[in-house]
């Protein structure tokens, strides 16, 4: 039998082509995708020829091997039906809906090891965000916001705006969300934030504060843009932390670092969801971390965050459109039915 599939095959060119589907392993499950979401960050940079030459794909993922250069298939958020199941797989697998970290594809073959099910009181449309209520997830364990703080949170993506949306269950301070466009600021609001501003004015979100500390204690970089990294530095205060969240690519970043960094002692931390803090692996698993981020599914609105349907036969318009930035798409998702 054969598939079809999405492949990523040059710069801003993306074509549906047919697979050979594999046989069944006997610890394998069939699964029929139903939806999947285009990642902003890493897809973009893909399907912009903006990462790094020779890069290997995420490891942690066995559907995604080899490196990232074209033709390449890659993707990490679907949702989909287990419709067959090999041997050695418990029935009760079958009919399930489960979300998997796999590219674009119509049915696919996969462990159970790799598949997430969905549970029962999820819309797929929800299960298609796991990855990105994950990824927040992570971002909060690494960043360890404490009661009282100034946050600031530098973009109003996907992620950014679920990361709001958890750090605004929190005992802040203040929530600040620096955005450049005015609806995604409109939404950070609707998702939490005390306070969203552009970034023209990232240098008075706390001159309204009365004490020697008006700055931020924790930052988080999420806006995909290197130069975003120089106005976090500015803006954490004396022994801050800043979370980049941000994979840049092949960006470059011209960091400023001989002015107030070196002497405040600032924390730059990389965070990326592939892996978990190693000061925290004793009572943190993936499982744990996975439940969590399930529990962020039932609180994130996520029609506010989908703004985009397109069929999968169609998946060059969806690129083409995330790629344009307009101002009213946020989350793109891939119908298969």
């Amino acid at each position: 039998m054969t598939e079809r599939a999405l492949v990523f095959t040059d710069e801003r060119e993306v074509s549906i082509q047919q697979t050979e589907a594999s046989d069944l392993g006997e610890d394998e499950v069939a699964v029929d995708a139903h939806l999947s979401a285009i990642s902003s960050g890493t897809e973009l940079l893909i399907y912009r020829g903006q990462v790094p030459s020779g890069i290997t794909a995420d490891s942690s993922l066995e559907t995604l091997d080899g490196d990232l250069s074209y033709p390449l298939q890659y993707g990490y958020a679907l949702v989909g039906t287990v419709v067959d199941a090999g041997r050695d797989v418990d029935d009760a697998w079958v009919d399930r809906e489960v979300i998997a970290f796999h590219p674009h594809q119509t049915r696919f073959n996969s462990t159970t090891d790799c598949l997430t099910p969905l549970p029962p009181d999820l819309e797929r449309r929800a299960g298609v965000l796991f990855p990105s209520a994950e990824t927040a997830t992570n971002f909060l364990l690494d960043g360890a916001p404490k009661v009282g703080e100034r946050v600031v949170v530098f973009g109003a993506g996907v992620i950014g705006l679920c990361t709001t949306s958890l750090l605004a269950e929190f005992p802040l301070d203040s929530l600040v969300v620096v955005e450049p466009r005015p609806s995604r600021r409109e939404l950070a609001r609707e998702f939490g934030a005390d306070e969203v501003i552009p970034p023209e004015d990232v240098d008075t979100p706390f001159e309204s504060v009365g004490d020697d500390h008006a700055s931020a204690d924790l930052v988080y970089e999420l806006s995909g843009q290197p130069d975003t990294l120089n106005d976090a530095i500015d803006v954490v205060g004396y022994d801050g932390r800043i979370v980049v969240g941000s994979w840049y690519g092949s960006k470059q970043s011209p960091l400023r670092l001989g002015e107030s960094f070196h002497r405040d002692r600032i924390d730059i931390i990389s965070s990326q969801v592939s892996t978990i803090d190693p000061t925290l692996r004793g009572r943190w698993s993936k499982d744990r971390r996975t439940h969590t981020a399930l529990d962020t599914l039932r609180t994130v609105d996520h029609d506010a965050l989908i703004t985009d349907v397109v069929s999968f036969e169609r998946a060059g318009d969806a690129y083409e459109r995330l790629d344009e930035t307009t101002a009213g798409t946020i989350q793109v998702l891939l119908s298969y039915d």
